[in-house]
């Protein structure tokens, strides 16, 4: 895990990769309680039964924003920012879903420092995040990721 206390910190590792985090098993259980939480309860996500007979995938899948949703806890396995008086996540970029996970299988995320910039008093980040599947060494989905850090003085 990389520690960051400053914004000159931050500038050292521009242009590199910053790691990589464990592995997250996506499962039926996960896939259904976050059905429950967004209340999107589509068939080929939750009904098993239908995904065997029906979906291109002979089972279910998670949705795209439940692999999205994954990223902070990954995020924080790569990389621990310390001196904050507060961070904020910023929006993101050029999100792509790439390929369907499938229930039972593991992602991981990759991160790569793109650009840090100094804005008087807060620095915000953007990052490319790339989710895998562990299983088949594919790319989930893509994206550009900012955060904001404000350290202390």
């Amino acid at each position: 895990m990389i520690k960051i206390n400053s914004f000159e910190e931050f500038q050292q590792w521009v242009g590199k990769d910053l790691g990589k985090s464990d592995n997250i098993h996506v499962t039926q259980e996960r896939i259904n309680q976050f059905a429950d939480a967004t209340m999107d309860h589509q068939w080929i996500h939750v009904d098993e039964e239908r995904c065997k007979r029906e979906s291109p995938f002979g089972q279910t899948i998670a949705h795209g924003y439940l692999t999205m949703s994954l990223l902070p806890v990954m995020w924080n396995q790569i990389i621990e920012v310390g001196n904050l008086e507060r961070q904020m996540n910023y929006g993101m970029d050029k999100l792509k879903y790439i390929q369907p996970v499938l229930s039972g299988q593991h992602v991981y995320m990759t991160a790569h420092l793109e650009e840090v910039l100094n804005l008087r008093g807060a620095i915000k980040t953007t990052v490319k995040i790339t989710i895998w599947i562990d299983e088949t060494g594919k790319k989930a989905l893509e994206c550009l990721a900012m955060f904001v850090y404000y350290f202390k003085a």
